[in-house]
């Protein structure tokens, strides 16, 4: 009963676990004010732990391409185990906070089953629901931004508790989405694969240019994302110091800036179904780099109008991941889209730790001139969806 209940309604299924599951990726950033006050835990030790999960994160993904699980095995038993896994890997994290080489560890190892969660649950959204998949994705993309944001709004609904609490609250969420992913199963609309997919395999996609083009695209925006969420407690907290509030409004105003990219997302999948997925994917991008742009210039304005504009930064820095995730898809192989899918998230996320690392360390020196460092990304990736043309079948709005 349950089972036919989960899939009569499979996306929301999926978009459920994977806002479960990935409430494990920001689980410790949520916290990280308590961190710094119990445990004296930097802003430049908060960015390192949250490199270690993108590192962990990008060497599951190249392990799946390599190896070919991410085609040789159900995606709904891959993603699961995951997020068993990954509860685990979060809930150890409270006991070994104060050591840091074993919580460097478990984050790693956190990192590791995220890659068995967000990849697959993309693929599991190809399989449920083949038709308007830029749509879909963003449903699971948003499920993932608001996943992102999850673990500070389980601090500012636990702040009368010990910050334990929140992660502990994580890792339940992950263990009930893997659940219900293990119950679902596999949808039937992709081919049974040959069970040959290699890393090179995976690859090879980048050398048809239109491929190529919307990968670049995607790493642009990669470059830019997941800094910005790990600089979002940080640009708060000045301007919650700057209007005199208690620090209790951080992890609340965080929440909604980071939560904010589902409308995003969710809005920019109704467009795509009328104007395309490059037509959304360019825009957005290019909205959230005026925004990048003007953000530091804009330092001397009231702290409401600074939050304002960085609300309208939350919204609109997520909204072209799920077109880009569709574009990509339906340019792979069929055969090999988990591979990849998997690769390109992997080549991605790997620019996410420079990115992250250079305006964490910076922060204190630099303060808010440090979102420069992030033009980059939107620059580049704007040069790289040049190429594509409105007429290219990839923008229409069936993708």
């Amino acid at each position: 009963m349950t089972a036919t209940l989960l899939r009569r309604y499979p996306l929301l299924t999926i978009v459920l676990a994977q806002l479960f599951g990935t409430s494990l990726w920001f689980s410790v950033n949520g916290v990280g004010l308590s961190l710094s006050r119990e445990l004296g835990v930097s802003e430049a030790d908060l960015g390192r732990l949250t490199l270690t999960v993108q590192a962990g994160f990008i060497a599951g993904t190249l392990f799946m391409a390599i190896s070919g699980l991410a085609d040789r095995f159900r995606a709904s038993r891959i993603f699961a185990t995951a997020c068993l896994a990954g509860a685990l890997a979060n809930a150890g994290f409270v006991l070994v906070a104060d050591q840091w080489p074993l919580a460097i560890t478990l984050r790693l190892l956190t990192g590791l089953c995220l890659a068995g969660i967000y990849p697959l649950g993309m693929k599991l959204v190809i399989g449920w629901t083949p038709r308007y998949t830029g749509a879909a994705l963003a449903w699971l993309v948003g499920m993932l931004t608001l996943g992102t944001a999850l673990p500070h709004l389980l601090r500012g609904a636990s702040l009368g508790l010990a910050w334990e609490w929140a992660l502990l609250g994580a890792s339940v969420l992950a263990v009930l989405g893997g659940i219900g992913i293990f119950v679902l199963g596999d949808g039937t609309h992709l081919p049974p694969s040959s069970g040959k997919t290699r890393l090179l395999d995976g690859l090879a996609a980048l050398r048809e240019p239109r491929f190529r083009a919307v990968a670049g695209g995607y790493f642009g925006h990669c470059w830019e994302l997941y800094a910005l969420w790990t600089l979002t407690p940080f640009l708060v907290a000045h301007e919650v110091a700057r209007l005199g509030a208690a620090e209790a409004w951080v992890p609340w105003l965080s929440f909604t800036v980071i939560a904010l990219g589902l409308l995003g997302c969710v809005g920019g999948g109704q467009l795509s179904r009328r104007l395309g997925s490059l037509w959304v994917a360019r825009r957005a991008l290019a909205a959230s780099g005026l925004i990048c742009l003007a953000y530091p210039l804009m330092t001397w304005l009231p702290p409401g109008l600074l939050l304002t504009l960085l609300a309208l930064w939350g919204l609109t820095v997520i909204a072209d991941s799920p077109q880009f995730s569709a574009l990509a898809a339906a340019s792979a192989p069929r055969e090999r889209v988990g591979s990849t899918l998997a690769v390109m998230n992997a080549v991605g996320f790997a620019l996410t730790i420079p990115a992250i690392s250079l305006t964490t360390i910076l922060w204190e020196l630099q303060g808010s001139w440090v979102l420069w460092w992030l033009l980059p990304g939107q620059i580049l990736g704007l040069m790289a969806l040049q190429p594509l043309h409105r007429q290219d079948p990839l923008a229409s709005g069936d993708v």
